[in-house]
């Protein structure tokens, strides 16, 4: 059996890459860069006065508190800066300097004698209070790499830079096919003896939406070989990924190894040194797309999405591998013996700015509300043995954007 390093790696380098198109960026929120972006022009464009007072010319002289000045007239942002020099001119936040002017006193450090002078009440050091062109970009800059996401605050920086198209990597396009014959996908149909809600499917279906992949199909199957191969079949035409949940075990109607057998699929492992999860697959399937088989019990959904498909779609975009953080264990803690745990847990700072773990009850597979009270997984490496308080763990985000989220 696999260890989850070497499962990964295996599932990774299968992966090849995704195509880039262009994006306008007012669509491209959510998208990844597919290559870097650099500033094509000068922000700012021009020199402007960052406060409200009075833009001065003192030839990089120190201005005397008591002096006074005549008043030429007023700028204010999005006026042509005027032509004719002068020694003062009253201008607002954002306007373009006029000619030789190289500083800016506020209002309150001045007094407004009459309507064409005024006094400073303080001494001014030249040059102040002055936003000089090109002082946040300069062309050729570097605004972002490429794997960044379109986030809002590069979308500003896009908008300031006057960048109106970027070149993005192509949404992953994924599809999933839940299995199982006692799963219900309609809320309002009632629940025969031995059904349950399927839930695994909108999990999956909400988790791709926030990391930006395309979802071309949500379908819940029987546990019906037939039915999964033909449902197989359909969506694999386009889709880059097909996410399935259950059957991949080793019960009587875990069909799906030997469907993929029959349909012609590479398997690429079956089975991984984790828990949960453990019964795990990934495939090639003939038509092109991966294929990850994800145990059907809802905690071993989530978690192989988190620990499998989250890597490879990040790998597909360009984004680089996460790193976890390192946390000390509140509570004592016993291994998992050959396996890799994976653990829902919550993780905080303590008065010293400290990490702290502590891992949950309700551990079990099937235990869906515990994730609830999650923020992270804390993660015991293979043979790791009893765990003392205050040991230090790997932990990583709960959830597949890998936002920390505290309280």
């Amino acid at each position: 059996m696999l260890s989850y390093e070497a499962a990964l790696a295996r599932l990774i380098a299968s992966a090849g890459a995704l195509p880039a198109e262009a994006c306008a960026t007012d669509e491209a929120a959510g998208r990844v860069l597919a290559e870097a972006v650099r500033a094509q022009a000068a922000l700012p464009p021009f020199d402007n006065a960052a406060m409200d007072g009075y833009a001065l010319r003192s030839d990089g002289r120190a201005i005397a508190a008591g002096s006074v000045w005549p008043i030429a007239g007023r700028v204010v942002a999005a006026d042509a800066p005027p032509q004719a020099p002068a020694a003062a001119w009253e201008i607002m936040t954002g306007a373009a300097l006029p000619p030789g002017a190289d500083s800016v006193v506020p209002y309150e450090r001045t007094k407004r004698l009459d309507a064409a002078r005024m006094r400073v009440l303080e001494d001014l050091a030249p040059g102040r209070h002055i936003r000089r062109a090109g002082s946040d970009l300069q062309p050729g800059d570097p605004i972002a790499t490429a794997g960044t996401p379109v986030d809002a605050t590069l979308r500003m920086l896009l908008a300031a830079a006057g960048i109106g198209q970027v070149q993005v990597k192509r949404a992953p396009r994924v599809a999933i096919l839940s299995t199982g014959d006692e799963l219900v996908a309609d809320a309002d149909a009632p629940l025969r003896p031995g059904q349950i809600r399927a839930s695994n499917g909108p999990f999956l279906q909400t988790a791709l939406t926030e990391l930006g992949a395309r979802v071309l199909a949500c379908r819940t199957l029987g546990d019906d070989p037939a039915q999964f191969a033909a449902a197989l079949a359909e969506v694999a035409v386009e889709a880059d990924l097909v996410l399935t949940t259950g059957a991949v075990s080793a019960g009587v109607h875990d069909f799906v190894p030997a469907a993929l057998g029959k349909a012609g699929a590479q398997l690429l492992f079956q089975g991984v040194a984790i828990r949960p999860g453990k019964p795990l697959l990934a495939a090639r399937l003939a038509q092109g797309p991966l294929l990850l088989g994800l145990p059907g019990n809802p905690v071993a959904t989530v978690l192989g999405f988190r620990f499998f498909a989250v890597p490879l779609l990040r790998h597909w975009l360009g984004r680089p591998p996460e790193r976890p953080l390192l946390a000390r264990l509140t509570e004592p803690l016993r291994g998992r013996g050959a396996l890799r745990g994976f653990l829902k847990a919550r993780v905080s700072h303590d008065g010293d700015g400290t990490l702290r773990v502590r891992v949950l009850a309700g551990q079990e597979s099937f235990r869906i509300a515990s994730l609830l009270q999650a923020n992270a997984w804390a993660t015991l490496a293979p043979d790791a043995d009893e765990l003392a308080a205050d040991a230090r763990v790997e932990v990583y985000p709960r959830d597949p954007d890998g936002r920390w989220r505290f309280d």
